[in-house]
């Protein structure tokens, strides 16, 4: 019994890279800056000097980039900072772009 030639397999994968989502906080008149380097600090795991920077970013211009992550990360960090500002009373507010 002859065999006549073998049969290959292709498998080709393809990547797929996720996208990316920026966090911006915007600026308001209420929420103090500490409690923006502060959330910045322990939620976005900034160092200090980085936290001011871009605390003092968006303070000046209204608005700031704090990271660019996967969507789901964007969103529940998003989402922690707004719930701890809302237990302080503060109105801060924190938007998710693509990026």
């Amino acid at each position: 019994m002859a065999v006549q030639g073998s049969l290959k397999e292709k498998n080709k994968t393809k990547i797929i890279i996720p996208k990316r989502y920026v966090v911006i906080m915007h600026n308001d008149d209420f929420t103090p800056m500490d409690f923006v380097v502060d959330i910045l600090m322990t939620i976005f795991h900034k160092e200090y000097e980085e936290a001011v920077s871009i605390m003092m970013t968006i303070h000046k211009g209204n608005r700031g980039i704090v990271g660019t992550y996967s969507y789901d990360i964007a969103k529940s960090k998003a989402e922690r900072a707004m719930m701890a500002a809302k237990e302080e009373g503060y109105p801060f507010r924190i938007t998710v772009e693509e990026g």
